[in-house]
């Protein structure tokens, strides 16, 4: 698979800044189907950095219940937090 299909977006919160500080940790939304043999290609191809590792969370899709009757779903996603070689950074997460 192309890196454009791989890599889905970027995950910005307060956890994925945290890490980010803490352990030089990057954190995006791929493709269902993706490995951490392609995403750690695909971050390499698309910002020029090296990795060193990738661990991967998947969330299941979840019934959203209000008094007990289902009321809609949440969406599962697949996110990838991938570990940077020390002294690399990603300049789009700067500043985030």
């Amino acid at each position: 698979m192309d890196y454009t299909k791989i890599l889905l977006r970027p995950l910005t919160s307060e956890k994925s800044a945290a890490v980010k500080a803490a352990a030089n940790q990057v954190v995006f939304f791929v493709h269902p189907a993706a490995n951490k043999i392609e995403v750690a290609r695909a971050v390499e191809e698309a910002f020029k950095v090296k990795v060193t590792g990738v661990n991967i969370v998947r969330r299941k899709p979840l019934a959203r219940k209000r008094h007990g009757k289902s009321a809609g779903r949440i969406s599962g996603c697949k996110k990838a937090y991938v570990t940077l070689e020390q002294g690399n950074k990603i300049e789009f997460f700067e500043g985030v």
